[in-house]
């Protein structure tokens, strides 16, 4: 250092305390206090967000498909326990007094049965054949299907058809245990009472058929369901129209022999039903020629309460049961659950393609501009003019980094540049100023002052400095010696007001440490080498940044007015009209946070400080010259990449996981990797450009499956305080000083 020593102005005494005394806490342990307690209910509400949106995915699969897929063995099962005049008997089975019994539907009477509904499409459709020919059906619905379309079922019991339980998913019901039962049995039921206020006593079992069917497995599910109240319903005839074969087959099949009675089944939902559409008008006119009259379950077995001919009228059918109490609020509930995730996860789909294109469209971004940037920066007659020689001042703010500082000030001590070192003591309580004066360094200065946080510390180091240009860096933060020299040498272009380094993390031999050292090679220095060439970049990183000083007095210094004020300085330098441009070489060693809960606290402030300098910056999009330019340019690419982008990118990670749960495993895990393997790719060039090591890629499927989740709750969080309001002072982290001066590259 060329520098001379500058004697410090001597410090204020202190008075030790007395003791057997407390200590009164400082100012930054006051501030730290009240804004650990303000975060509390903002994290809470965060965390309260990502359970409802998880819940509400949760729903949503739960309503379109069944975990594990439907098992049913029906091969080979055994009918030994179930009563001979069950299999022999009539389809309508119930349990009065506990005792099996049949009843059979009446000579020339048509019970009309419906499956799988409601359908949007097919039921309106069936709905309609049936009030034009004054038939009532009997329609057992899937509990999922109800909750979905609760105002066809509405209209449904209000048209005087009869409703049934047919599962609320779906799922046979022969291989489930108990509880499993009774919760498909109760969901259905909630649905229906959330859906037109009524609650039944008929079920039909799914994969059921006729009475001669039911097997050892099923027996005991019948059984059960009786003791409880519930008439299980069977058929004698199978239109099979599922098969779609053909209207006249269906009408065919449909129809009972000799004048016989019979519960028929048709289908008003499960897939493709306009076949049976065109049928069912069919069937009814044959039917009726041949002297047959319609009725329900309840009508069958002579059970129904008085109603209007033909089967429609005010009245509730003789299975149905008004719905009260919390049936009925609970069911309510459920119906609007549902109507939430139905709006929901649609809406999270759409944004999912626009997340994903957006995703997809960076990475391909980065990777061409990134490789142009090298290419450009690189080539042997490049330069940015005259070599800049002369001295400049480095300023290090520090609060309470006696494990740091001297590592930092003998890193400095070896710079190949002439510089000046301005530590300014921000109210340290741990001795840090006495420790920097202690170690004797030529060149190096302390400037104590009352805590008042970094911007502050950073503007009066500013004040202190004898040279153009300043250089700022962490109290944590090491350098290598030519560090400074290749940092200060774009400001030989006039136009330049300030320059960005290449921010290194030093302790990256823990899990937390590699896992940020990715992050900061793949997702900051790439990020900076393409708004270098597009000449937006938004921040200049703490650890390392170079400014004329007559560029930061223009735009009135660093401003505590955001809790990020590396990018507050920058975006006020683009609207100013100098550039900002990212010097590569210029590497610095930092010490990233070593715990989760100091990780969360500095990257909750990067991000809500971002939103912040966003915010603060606004009027640019709207502004002329070069504000303009970055408000038009910068500020979209900013709020798309660094906002919107990485609020929405847990909806990949959600709606791969709701994927193989819910859809298909194989594809969902497929499209995972592959979404992988370009990240991959694009940090595999990130760490070429930076010459680091391979090795610790190795980590980054694991990164992907908890870091990367972290940082979505952080951010998530800053989003909430950004919409609630709320301030920070400057947050201190625990440094260890493990931080070292590297021997080079790429360790």
């Amino acid at each position: 250092m060329t520098t001379p020593n500058t004697p410090s102005t001597p410090p204020t005494p202190r008075v030790p305390p007395a003791r057997g005394r407390r200590r009164a806490p400082s100012r930054m342990e006051r501030a730290a206090g009240r804004a650990a307690a303000l975060q509390r209910p903002r994290v809470l509400l965060a965390l309260l967000l990502l359970l409802a949106l998880t819940c509400v995915m949760l729903l949503d699969g739960y309503l379109r498909a069944e975990v594990g897929g439907d098992q049913r063995v029906r091969t080979g099962a055994s009918a030994s326990e179930v009563p001979d005049d069950v299999l022999d008997g009539g389809p309508i089975l119930s349990f009065p007094g506990g005792q099996a019994t049949t009843v059979s539907v009446p000579d020339k009477t048509i019970v009309l049965t419906f499956d799988d509904g409601p359908d949007p499409t097919w039921t309106p459709q069936v709905l309609e054949i049936l009030e034009k020919y004054d038939v009532p059906g009997t329609f057992f619905l899937v509990g999922s299907m109800v909750s979905r379309h609760p105002g066809i079922v509405r209209d449904m019991v209000e048209q005087g058809n009869e409703v049934g339980v047919h599962t609320f998913t779906h799922i046979d019901l022969s291989y489930q245990g108990q509880a499993r039962v009774t919760r498909e049995i109760e969901q259905t039921q909630l649905a229906l009472a959330g859906a037109a206020g009524i609650t039944t006593t008929l079920f039909r079992a799914p994969y059921s058929s006729q009475t001669d069917a039911i097997d050892n497995y099923s027996w005991p599910v019948y059984e059960s369901l009786g003791e409880d109240g519930y008439t299980s319903v069977f058929i004698d005839t199978d239109s099979d129209d599922w098969k779609r074969p053909g209207v006249s087959k269906i009408v065919e099949w449909a129809t009972p022999e000799d004048g016989e009675g019979a519960s028929v089944l048709f289908h008003d939902a499960g897939g493709e039903r306009s076949q049976t559409t065109e049928a069912l008008p069919k069937y009814i006119e044959k039917m009726k020629a041949k002297g047959y009259t319609f009725t329900t379950v309840s009508g069958a077995t002579a059970e129904q309460r008085p109603q209007q001919p033909g089967g429609s009228g005010g009245g509730l059918q003789a299975a149905h049961h008004q719905a009260t109490g919390a049936t009925l609020y609970e069911g309510k509930a459920l119906i609007a659950a549902v109507a939430v995730a139905e709006w929901t996860v649609p809406a999270l789909s759409a944004g999912l393609v626009i997340v994903g294109v957006a995703v997809m469209g960076r990475f391909a971004m980065m990777l061409v501009l990134a490789r142009r940037h090298h290419r450009q920066r690189n080539r042997r007659r490049f330069g940015w003019g005259p070599p800049v020689t002369g001295p400049v001042s480095v300023i290090v703010p520090a609060y309470n980094e006696k494990e740091c500082i001297e590592a930092t000030l003998r890193s400095l001590a070896r710079s190949t540049h002439p510089i000046e070192v301005i530590v300014v003591d921000d109210g340290s309580t741990d001795g840090t100023a006495e420790l920097a004066e202690s170690l004797g360094l030529p060149g190096v200065r302390v400037v104590r002052q009352a805590n008042a946080g970094k911007p502050a510390a950073l503007d009066n180091g500013v004040r202190h400095a004898r040279y153009d240009i300043v250089v700022m860096m962490d109290g944590d933060t090491v350098f290598e010696p030519d560090t400074v020299r290749h940092l200060v040498q774009p400001f030989a272009d006039p136009a330049v007001g300030a320059v960005a380094g290449n921010a290194k993390v030093g302790n990256r031999r823990t899990l937390i440490g590699a896992w940020q050292h990715i992050e900061y090679v793949m997702g900051f220095n790439l990020d900076r080498r393409m708004y270098d060439l597009l000449r937006c970049m938004p921040t200049i990183p703490g650890a390392i940044g170079a400014f004329r000083r007559e560029a930061v007095l223009q735009v009135g210094g660093m401003s505590d007015d955001t809790l990020a004020e590396d990018t507050d300085i920058t975006i006020a330098l683009h609207r100013a009209g100098w550039r900002v441009v990212y010097e590569e070489h210029a590497r610095a060693w930092t010490e990233a946070p070593g715990s989760l809960g100091q990780l969360w606290s500095q990257r909750y402030r990067w991000s809500y400080g971002t939103m912040q300098a966003l915010w603060k910056h606004r009027r640019s999009l709207t502004d002329k010259g070069p504000s303009g330019r970055f408000g038009r340019v910068g500020m979209p690419l900013v709020v798309l990449f660094q906002v919107v982008t990485p609020v929405f990118a847990p909806l990949i990670d959600v709606f791969t996981v709701y994927s193989m749960v819910f859809v298909d495993f194989r594809a969902a895990l497929l499209a995972w990797l592959a979404v992988l393997a370009v990240q991959l790719v694009c940090a595999a060039y990130a760490f070429r450009l930076d010459g680091e090591k391979y090795r610790y890629l190795l980590m980054m499927p694991l990164q992907q499956l908890a870091y990367r989740q972290m940082m979505y709750l952080v951010l998530i969080h800053s989003c909430v305080t950004a919409l609630t309001g709320g301030r920070l002072r400057w947050q201190k982290l625990k440094r260890t000083g493990e931080v070292g001066t590297p021997a080079g590259t790429g360790g």
